[in-house]
């Protein structure tokens, strides 16, 4: 994937408007210069992946957490007792994040909530001057994610960074330099995959009233107004269509993101879909078994993923490959190997065998490249073009599923050439809520 500066990508996308470009050719600049500067921050949404990067945060000096911030009372009395003590400090907790914004000693707010909330949260912690660390994918709709860069742009003192970790990981990069070595030959056909190995359907629930401490509605948020269920609830928010966008949009951005980076490709010329909901039909929204293929003009690149099943391709259960004419790579969050081709004429390697080399590196990485970004001014390894760059790409992928059909990108325009598809490229946002307007 060519590196593409904040400027560029949002001018590519036909999404600037002159006071926004004019912003953005600002030098970057932070607000904590001396890396001894205690750094304070927030965490709003604290269940799952928020927590896990706030403990990152954590190990390292000089950061304080001030506040946590989450809708479900019980959730948040229990982390603040974990950070309490892990650090001697109690943390204030809120359940309204937009009281969170407004405390000055907060320096950067983690977003660990549910999809749907992404954008909002992060482009209003823009304007309030803080730095976001916004976890994966970046955001729930393509004009979510041009709207993010646009944010990005327009308060360039600010720094962003998407919690793709494995933008911080060597091996993933040790094996793209590999790829783009030519060593392979020419590879023409790249996969991405992840079998989730949940091994049985998820069971049908009942609608019924949210639990004790949860404010449903806040947790709904710009989310169309249902009934609480249970399976739509927590981690399995990620399969309805209202918060998240399955395993494409949860996994896709982890693995797509390296599929394109090692071809140095971007945008597909068109994407025809696969699959469907089969064993979870009328429980889930998003499919359990699904494809996507983007086409190329030299390669196409097969997105693949099973919730049932444990074991994809090469037996793994996760994972890239680049298929060239001289040999396969594979790389995976275990590391990465390279098994040659054999000539046809005489069982003879075309390359040689390159055995597994290990995992280097990840998240506590990624939080540190964060923190010398607003420290020193670090590039970002996972940039707000980056992250909306792949979550795009995996909003094609379920695009092309949910209209059922083969779609043509029109990537001057940032569009389909299917008009009936760009309906699924915004979000209708339940009111007080709207994507705020950079």
């Amino acid at each position: 994937m060519k590196e593409i500066n904040r400027r560029s990508f949002v001018k590519k996308s036909g999404a600037v408007a002159g006071t926004t470009l004019a912003a953005s050719m600002i030098p970057w600049t932070v607000s904590c210069s001396n890396p001894s500067d205690k750094i304070g921050v927030a965490l709003i949404g604290c269940r799952s992946m928020g927590f896990t990067d706030l403990k990152a945060f954590l190990e390292e000096e000089n950061v304080d957490c001030i506040a946590l911030c989450d809708v479900d009372k019980k959730i948040l009395e229990e982390r603040a007792a974990e950070v309490e003590k892990l650090k001697g400090k109690r943390p204030q907790i809120f359940a309204d994040f937009r009281k969170v914004l407004e405390l000055k000693e907060i320096n950067a707010v983690i977003i660990g909530t549910p999809d749907h909330w992404h954008a909002i949260i992060m482009m209003l912690a823009l304007e309030a001057g803080k730095h976001v660390y916004v976890e994966k994918p970046m955001g729930h709709s393509i004009e979510e994610c041009l709207a993010m860069v646009k944010a990005a742009a327009k308060y360039p003192k600010q720094v962003v960074q998407v919690g793709m970790w494995q933008r911080s990981s060597k091996h993933w990069f040790d094996a793209s330099d590999y790829v783009r070595s030519g060593k392979l030959g020419d590879v023409n056909l790249v996969r991405a995959w992840i079998y989730k190995g949940m091994g049985e359907p998820v069971p049908a629930q009942p609608d019924s009233t949210p639990p004790e401490g949860v404010d449903y509605d806040m947790w709904l948020g710009p989310a169309t107004l249902r009934p609480f269920n249970k399976n739509r609830f927590h981690y399995d928010f990620r399969w309805f269509w209202d918060y998240a966008g399955g395993a494409m949009t949860d996994w896709g951005v982890h693995l797509l993101d390296f599929a394109l980076y090692g071809m140095n490709a971007s945008y597909p010329d068109s994407i025809s879909p696969g699959g469907g909901c089969f064993l979870n039909k009328g429980v889930i929204e998003t499919p359990d078994i699904q494809q996507a293929i983007y086409n190329y003009p030299k390669h196409t690149m097969i997105w693949e993923c099973g919730l049932i099943p444990r074991l994809g391709p090469y037996g793994m259960h996760h994972g890239v490959s680049f298929a060239g004419t001289r040999g396969t790579l594979i790389v995976s969050r275990n590391g990465w190997m390279v098994t040659s081709e054999v000539s046809n004429k005489d069982s003879k390697k075309y390359i040689e065998d390159i055995p597994n080399q290990p995992a280097i590196g990840g998240l506590k990485e990624h939080v540190k490249n964060f923190l010398n970004g607003i420290r020193k001014g670090e590039k970002q390894n996972a940039s707000v073009e980056v992250g909306a760059q792949t979550a795009i790409i995996s909003e094609m992928g379920n695009i092309a599923y949910r209209a059922g059909n083969l779609l043509h990108w029109d990537v001057k325009n940032m569009k389909f050439v299917e008009e009936d598809a760009n309906k699924f490229t915004k979000l209708s946002y339940r009111e007080p809520w709207k994507l705020p307007v950079v």
